[in-house]
């Protein structure tokens, strides 16, 4: 199973967007393509994990996630911007920004997807990598081969 996919990923998210915004569009690529099966369901689980906690991570990373009854399958969406995002970390706007959806019940599959995720995003390459990605195929590639499920 891959944990993402190119129709996950969206390399240009809109300028002057906040949090809220930039996870819905994200959100609308995993409904789009199945793995979410409620995308207003699934965003209020996200937001509710956001109220609890920051998700945003020094170095320009953002990393909304949720358990959910309203998640199919185990994926990381992606989304790259330009201007940055704010998902409060203390260094300023995420770049990089990975929403996080797993199923209820599959906690130990979503801190695996956190956990390998989390300690590639300590290597400049792996970010750099996605900085400069060229397309939405060669995104899901880098993050596929950094995060083991």
């Amino acid at each position: 199973m891959t944990i993402t996919t190119a129709d996950l990923v969206e390399l240009q998210l809109p300028a002057g967007i906040d949090r809220a915004q930039a996870t819905t569009i994200l959100a609308q690529r995993l409904a789009a393509s199945g793995r979410v099966t409620d995308q207003e369901g699934f965003l209020a689980d996200v937001r509710a994990r956001e109220e609890q906690m920051a998700t945003g991570l020094d170095g320009g990373i953002g990393i909304p996630h949720a358990r959910s009854a309203h998640v199919a399958q185990a994926s990381v969406a992606f989304g790259r911007s330009a201007d940055g995002v704010d998902f409060g970390a203390e260094d300023g706007p995420a770049t990089l920004i990975f929403l996080i959806a797993a199923p209820d019940g599959a906690g130990a599959e979503h801190m695996k997807i956190l956990g390998s995720l989390a300690r590639k995003l300590i290597h400049a390459e792996f970010k750099d990598g996605l900085r400069g990605a060229p397309d939405a195929a060669a995104a899901a590639t880098i993050i596929n081969d950094a995060v083991a499920v």
